[in-house]
């Protein structure tokens, strides 16, 4: 027998690994994969009753995701775990940690009795009727160990040749989690750090310098009030501090909302509400109001602490922008620019004049129909030939912002 039989006879004996190799490129997503791959393992007579995959990743909430399959319709449910999650007792006392930190592989049969200092997840699996478990790791170019198990209910367990297509099945899962993993971490990667639109667009190749779309936008510039003196006198830890609270003030209702997150600047943040989106612009005002009453709460809690609020200001335009690729040929940026962005920024200063947090523009206003706003009356912009008219947040009337320069 050749070398490329031998290689291919493992295949042969099993049509769903077979499939695998053959058929699986039309599963993009780890736990649509393997949620098919164990319906067809099952399918093939191989007694399979439950598999769970655990994958390691790069998220700044998350270290991986737990996916679960079950014959009972043949579903899969997947759960993201968190650090506090492995920070368990459960995790402490599991083979998926066992895994993670070396071992070769684990196998219990379930239909003998227990032995002394078992992993937690036996009794569980045995409260159940399961009669025999294996788990093993996957392991990746990089070393990064992920993990899968499978358990039976079947009298006697496991069979030689069953555990026999686990092993054959190990390698070739190993490369194709690698590689959704590594998808999903770039795809996480450049939400983090450019947004979900523009890394959408860089996944979709759209990486000339140059390249563009002209979009109707509501244009979000929300900067923070005194950070240079902060910056100046203040420990880092605590301008770091300030900095993330005031971000996740803004930027938590802005994604809750629907708007995307373009940059941030310094102590400024970006965002647009792409009109072509169902109800952009009531979208974009009712994430300006919960950002507001995200930092009256702040607020207040300063204050409590004997420290002053948190002064900013925040500008709301509507207009057309240039959504685009800038910068060198060897460092790119997805941005906005364009005048409805410089009007945004101009319109963020003036609410130090007003003494109004939150100052929204004419033509937003006529768009937010139906929205109760205050007049602040007409208002020259720089660069502007006309005064534009200003709106304020019925929120804070009685509840003005001094800003001492």
């Amino acid at each position: 027998m050749s070398d490329a039989s031998t290689l291919l006879w493992p295949l042969r004996r099993s049509p769903a690994l077979d499939w695998f190799v053959r058929s699986s490129f039309d599963y993009p997503y780890l736990d649509d994969l393997f949620a098919e791959l164990c319906r067809r393992l099952a399918e093939a007579g191989l007694p399979l009753a439950r598999a769970t995959l655990h994958a390691r990743g790069l998220h700044p909430q998350f270290i991986g995701a737990a996916m679960v399959w079950r014959d009972d319709g043949q579903s899969i449910e997947m759960r993201m775990i968190t650090r506090a999650d492995i920070e368990s007792a459960q995790f402490h006392n599991s083979p998926v940690k066992a895994l993670y930190e070396g071992a070769g592989g684990v196998r219990q049969r379930l239909d003998l009795p227990p032995i002394d200092q078992e992993f937690g997840i036996y009794a569980d699996l045995r409260a159940e009727g399961f009669s025999d478990y294996v788990a093993m790791p996957l392991v990746g170019s990089d070393g990064r160990r992920h993990a899968v198990s499978f358990a039976t209910r079947r009298p006697g367990g496991f069979a030689t040749e069953d555990l026999i297509t686990f092993d054959d099945l190990l390698p070739l899962l190993a490369m194709a989690a690698e590689a959704r993993i590594g998808r999903r971490i770039t795809k996480t990667i450049l939400e983090t750090y450019v947004g979900k639109e523009a890394g959408l667009q860089i996944l979709a190749g759209n990486i000339r310098r140059g390249a563009h779309e002209v979009m109707d936008a509501a244009v979000w510039v929300a900067d923070l009030a005194h950070f240079s003196e902060l910056a100046d006198h203040a420990p880092r830890d605590e301008v770091l501090g300030v900095l993330d609270t005031f971000f996740d003030a803004m930027g938590q209702p802005i994604q809750r909302h629907g708007g995307e997150i373009l940059k941030f600047m310094g102590d400024a943040v970006m965002s647009v509400f792409r009109l072509d989106r169902p109800d952009a612009v009531p979208r974009a005002l009712a994430a300006a109001r919960e950002a507001y009453r995200n930092l009256e709460e702040i607020g207040a809690m300063r204050r409590a602490g004997g420290s002053e609020p948190l002064g900013y200001g925040l500008g709301l335009h509507l207009g057309q922008v240039i959504y685009g690729n800038i910068g060198t040929e060897n460092r790119l940026d997805f941005t906005v620019i364009g005048p409805a962005v410089n009007e945004a920024a101009r319109m963020e200063r003036l609410s130090r004049t007003l003494g109004r947090h939150v100052v929204i523009s004419d033509v937003f206003a006529a768009a937010a129909e139906g929205e109760e706003l205050i007049p602040l009356g007409q208002h020259q912009l720089r660069g502007r030939e006309l005064p534009i008219e200003l709106f304020g947040l019925p929120e804070e009337e009685g509840n003005p912002w001094s800003y001492v320069v």
